[in-house]
């Protein structure tokens, strides 16, 4: 056999993955196509999920009540944040559960309107912002009439964007591996949705969005070329903004850097509420103050309840405690992407990723925040940081992920 033949051969043997005929499936790899999944639940990722809300409304409780009995906000009522908090969980565990329940098929056809519900509430954001008494300058809410129920839209958002970014990777896989212009488009949606919510004057908020979508965009298939090309010039852009904040930043934004940088641990203005987080999380220790008694909480750390609370979390429970609580969120991460890797569809696992991973680079965030590791840009740590709309539409997402995991190859009957 010549040469020509030889290569003739072996180019007509030769396939890709395309090539290959689709197999068709067993009748227990069949999805559910009706309304209600009939499989049973993950009940490992459950238990996960319970343990954090449990956690994270205890500390709440412990790191709020102090400064809810020392305000006329809350009618000096020192169990007001942990009643709403309590509240919220229980509509958030029961849409959880009804959601678990739904065949997440059903999602995969509300996809392209929930995506477009989220570009138009974060444009409404932007021009009729509720206001919210001490923080007027930003737009990070929206008030729902007759009922005074604020929520940020940048939640729903996070949640829109993921599962647009799932269906669509679905449905044009082929078009995504092979063309620069699909990973650009894609990337421009990423970027659109992350500097609506920057234009909130929500910065971590934006850093988060951007996350979220660049990892979701890898794990979809698109070309990892143009991924070095955005890491260089991410690089070069965090060099510019580091060494000039003020030209490339808002007036706070860039002096939250500035006193980052500064490391000034007199400062009683912009790097207050790092260093009371710092103080906090050093006096506590390997072993913790002991839960309750905190003493950065009386009135030293602002707003203990929300964005800092990992830091009351290190002075009562000590490094153990912090250690456990990052081991609980890891575990989280890994059981739901147990859960996607044995997906039965592309949308399914690609839907499991983008919430998990939403939940881990939330966490990791919020810490480097509170260790003082990145700028003070206010971010909150999921199930425990106050904030009842957030904590419902977390729940949410884990109902999804439980969905998903009744269509899964690792479910437990529950």
């Amino acid at each position: 056999m010549d040469m020509a033949a030889a290569s003739a051969k072996t180019k007509k043997n030769k396939t890709s993955l395309r090539d290959i005929p689709r197999i068709k499936p067993k009748a227990k790899d069949i999805e559910d196509k009706g309304l209600f999944a009939k499989g049973g639940f993950d009940v490992f990722f459950l238990i996960f999920v319970c343990l954090l809300l449990t956690f994270g409304i205890v500390m709440m409780f412990s790191a709020s009540y102090v400064s809810a009995k020392y305000s006329a906000k809350t009618g000096y009522d020192p169990l007001y944040y942990l009643k709403r908090q309590g509240a919220f969980a229980i509509v958030g565990v029961v849409v959880m559960l009804v959601i678990s329940k739904i065949n997440y098929n059903v999602f995969r056809k509300f996809a392209p309107i929930i995506f477009v519900l989220s570009l138009a509430l974060l444009a409404l954001v932007l021009v009729a912002p509720a206001q919210v008494e001490g923080k007027e300058q930003f737009k990070r809410w929206l008030e729902i009439p007759g009922v005074h129920f604020r929520f940020q839209p940048s939640e729903v958002a996070k949640f829109g964007l993921i599962i647009f970014l799932a269906w669509s990777f679905e449905r044009h896989r082929k078009f995504i591996e092979e063309s620069w212009a699909a990973t650009a488009a894609y990337l421009f949606i990423v970027v659109m949705f992350a500097g609506l919510v920057y234009l909130e004057d929500h910065l971590s908020g934006a850093i988060l969005m951007l996350g979220i979508g660049v990892i979701m965009s890898f794990l979809g298939g698109l070309n990892w070329k143009i991924y070095a090309i955005g890491a260089a010039v991410a690089v070069i852009g965090i060099i510019l903004i580091v060494s000039k904040p003020e030209v490339f930043l808002k007036g706070y934004m860039a002096e939250r850097i500035t006193s980052w940088l500064n490391k000034d641990y007199t400062d009683t203005d912009t790097r207050w509420q790092t260093n009371q987080s710092l103080f906090a999380l050093g006096s506590g220790g390997f072993f913790g103050l002991g839960l309750g008694n905190s003493k950065q909480k009386f009135l030293y750390l602002p707003e203990p309840q929300n964005d800092f609370i990992f830091a009351i979390v290190g002075e009562e429970l000590g490094f153990i405690g912090c250690a456990l609580i990052i081991i609980l969120f890891a575990l989280l991460v890994w059981r739901g992407f147990a859960i996607a890797l044995k997906a039965r569809s592309t949308f399914g696992r690609l839907l499991v990723m983008g919430i998990v991973v939403q939940v881990g680079l939330q966490t990791i965030l919020n810490i480097l925040v509170v260790t003082d590791s990145m700028p003070n840009t206010g971010i909150s740590l999921p199930f425990f940081s106050y904030g009842g709309s957030s904590l419902v539409m977390l729940l949410a997402e884990m109902g999804v992920v439980l969905s998903v995991s009744r269509n899964s190859r690792i479910n437990k009957k529950v």
